[in-house]
């Protein structure tokens, strides 16, 4: 591994099946997949990582999580710490096709 300078680093996804493969689709490489059992524990390896600087979580993580990591990811700058919608929520929300189609201007077929 590449030893990163100040100011630079990683993105890192961490969520369910769905979100993982979308994420992968696009090009990211640190992607973690995890289920609710191994939510809180691979949030807190990916979080004491120095080389991300960049944690994209999905809700259902984030109801995995204990108060303090909550706490903690919300007022984090080091990494930064983002929820998303999981794929698989109660609500409607865009697919991560439709989503990449419209940031990236590339269509995603599976």
């Amino acid at each position: 591994m590449d030893d990163a300078g100040p100011g630079t680093g990683q993105t890192a996804v961490i969520g369910e099946r769905e979100l993982a493969i979308g994420f992968r689709l696009i090009g990211l490489q640190d992607v973690v997949e995890v289920t609710p059992a191994t939510a809180a524990a691979e949030f807190q390896k990916l979080l004491s990582r120095e080389d991300i600087n960049l944690v994209v979580a999905s809700e259902g993580v984030r109801r995995h999580l204990s108060e303090n990591q909550r706490v903690y990811a919300e007022g984090s700058l080091q990494p930064l710490v983002v929820f998303v919608p999981s794929p698989t929520g109660e609500y409607q929300v865009e697919s991560l096709a439709a989503l990449a189609k419209r940031v990236l201007g590339v269509s995603l077929q599976v």
